[in-house]
C-alpha cells in the first residue's frame, strides 16, 4: 500500500471541492429492486447505532419493495470470520456480509466484483482514501463496497486529568481541539515519552492498558507501534523481514513498556480495554471512541476527562491503524440486483452522516468528501474538544494490519495474530528476542506457503 503521509487536508478536506457539484445528486436505482435481502453486519460497539442502521435499511426496503432483514454479528471471538467461513463453504446465508480488510483477500473468490457499484459511488462523490483502496481493490477489481458504518481507528484514548496530575503531560496542550498545534510539542510526543508517562501512571496506581492477545484490538495498537519503528515482519515485496534490527528494537521497547501495564492485558478480549478505562482503573488505551461513548452513559465522571490523541511517534514516523469494514456481496446471493442498489444507497452522504451521528463519531468515512458533511468530532462532548483528534488531524499515516506487506499476505498475518503472539512470547512467554524472532520466521514462512 502507499506510504505517503495522509494529512488532515488530504484526509478530511481535499475531496470536497472536486465532488461538490455532484454531491447533491439524488439516489437513482439502476435496477428494479424487489424480493428479499439478508444482511450480516457489525454489531456496533456504540449504543443505539444498530437501531439507527436497522431503521435506515428498513425504510429503504419499504420504498423499494424489498424485504430487508439484518443480523448484527459481534466482533468478539472472531465471529465475523467464522460466520463468513461457514457461509462461503455452504454457499448459503446472507446476501450482503461485512468484511474487514483482513477478510477481503480470504474470501475474494466468493465475492462478486463490485466495480460498477464502487465506481458509481466514486464518480459522484469523489475519491476514496488510499488505505481503503489497498484493502478493498484486489486483482484489478473492487471486491467490496464502502460500508456506512463500522470503520474505525486506534487513537490514543487518555484521561487528561491523570496524565497531567501524575505524568506532567498536558494532552489538551499537545493536541488542542483546533488547528493551533505546536509542531515542536507534537514532535516530542514519541513512544519514549509515552513510556515515561506510563511509568508515572503505573506508580500512581492508574496504569495504561493495551491488550497483548490474539484479538483485533491487540493487532491495532501493535501494528502502529511496529510501523513507528520501521519494523516490518513481512516487507512490501512480500519477503519475510522479521529478523531485523528494527524488529529487535521494537521488541526491546515492548519489554520495557509492558513492565508498566497490568498483567491481565494478556487475557483481555476486545472489550477489555474499554472496561479498563470506563471503570476508572486505567489512564489510557488505544481504541475508537466506543469506550468514551459508553462512559458517557455509565461513568460520566470518567467520560468528562477522556481526550482522544494522536499515536506516539517512532523513528520511522507516526501511524494510525484502521480497522476497515466493507460490505461484500456473496456470489450465491439470489438478489444481486437489489443488493447492488442497496450498496449504492448506503454510500450516499446523508446515510453516512446519519450513521456518524448515531455512532457519535466512531465510524470513519471511506470517501474523502464525506468528512465535509459533519462536525461530529468537533462537537462531541463531554469534554468539549475531547473527540476532535479522533479523526486524523496531523502527520499520522493511516495503515491496516499486516502493514507494509501486500494485502493478501497482510490479511493472513492479521488473522493469525503473528505480531501479537510474537510480542506476548518475548514479554510474557519466556522467549528471548532471538527465540521469538525464530518462531515468527517459521510462522511467516508458513503464511507465505499458504
Amino acid at each position: 500500500m502507499a506510504t505517503k503521509t495522509t494529512s488532515r487536508r488530504i484526509f478530511m478536506q481535499s475531496a470536497g471541492a472536486a465532488a461538490a457539484g455532484a454531491l447533491a445528486a439524488p439516489y437513482v436505482k439502476t435496477a428494479t429492486s424487489a424480493g428479499r435481502l439478508k444482511l450480516g453486519v457489525l454489531d456496533h460497539w456504540v449504543p443505539g447505532t444498530n437501531q439507527a442502521l436497522r431503521q435506515i435499511l428498513t425504510r429503504w426496503g419499504e420504498a423499494n419493495g424489498v424485504d430487508v432483514s439484518v443480523d448484527f454479528i459481534t466482533s468478539l471471538g472472531n465471529k465475523p470470520l467464522l460466520t463468513a467461513q461457514a457461509e462461503a463453504r455452504a454457499r448459503a446465508g446472507h446476501d450482503i456480509f461485512m468484511h474487514s480488510s483482513a477478510m477481503v483477500p480470504l474470501f475474494k473468490d466468493r465475492l462478486v466484483a463490485l466495480d460498477d457499484v464502487v465506481e458509481d459511488i466514486l464518480s459522484t462523490q469523489g475519491p476514496i482514501a488510499d488505505v481503503f483502496r489497498y484493502a478493498g481493490h484486489l486483482d484489478g477489481s473492487w471486491r467490496v463496497s464502502p460500508a456506512p458504518t463500522g470503520t474505525n481507528c486506534y487513537a490514543t484514548v487518555a484521561r487528561r486529568d491523570l496524565f497531567l496530575e501524575h505524568a506532567g503531560v498536558d494532552l489538551t496542550e499537545l493536541f488542542p481541539a483546533n488547528d493551533s498545534r505546536d509542531p515542536a510539542k507534537v514532535e516530542s510526543w514519541d513512544w519514549e515519552a509515552f513510556r515515561n508517562a506510563a511509568g508515572a501512571l503505573h506508580a500512581a496506581g492508574v496504569p495504561v492498558g493495551a491488550p497483548v492477545a490474539p484479538i483485533p484490538d491487540s493487532t491495532g495498537w501493535l501494528t502502529q507501534l511496529f510501523a513507528a519503528y520501521g519494523a516490518a515482519v513481512v516487507d512490501e515485496r512480500g519477503d519475510v523481514s522479521v529478523n531485523s534490527d528494527p524488529v529487535r528494537e521494537v521488541l526491546e521497547y515492548a519489554i520495557r513498556l509492558l513492565e508498566f501495564l497490568p498483567d491481565s492485558v494478556y487475557a483481555w478480549d476486545d472489550a477489555g480495554n474499554n472496561r479498563w478505562i470506563i471503570s476508572g482503573s486505567g489512564s489510557a488505551i488505544f481504541n475508537p471512541p466506543s469506550a468514551w461513548a459508553v462512559a458517557k452513559r455509565d461513568s460520566p465522571d470518567v467520560a468528562r476527562h477522556i481526550w482522544h490523541c494522536d499515536s506516539p511517534r517512532g523513528p520511522a514516523g507516526r501511524f494510525r491503524t484502521f480497522n476497515t469494514i466493507f460490505w461484500g456481496l456473496w456470489d450465491f446471493s439470489e438478489n444481486q440486483s437489489a443488493a447492488r442498489d442497496l450498496l449504492r444507497y448506503v454510500a450516499e452522504p446523508h446515510v453516512v452522516a446519519a450513521m456518524l451521528d448515531a455512532s457519535q463519531g466512531y465510524d470513519l468515512p471511506m470517501v474523502l468528501s464525506h468528512y465535509d458533511h459533519t462536525n461530529v468530532w468537533a462537537d462531541g462532548q463531554p469534554p468539549a474538544g475531547g473527540l476532535y483528534n479522533y479523526a486524523i488531524r496531523g502527520d499520522e499515516r493511516p495503515i491496516v494490519g499486516g502493514y507494509p506487506a501486500p494485502a493478501e499476505i497482510g490479511a493472513s498475518i492479521t488473522v493469525q495474530r503473528v505480531v501479537s503472539n510474537l510480542v506476548a512470547r518475548v514479554t510474557q512467554g519466556g522467549d528471548s528476542i532471538d527465540a521469538g524472532i525464530s518462531w515468527a520466521e517459521n510462522e511467516l514462512e508458513g503464511v507465505l506457503r499458504g
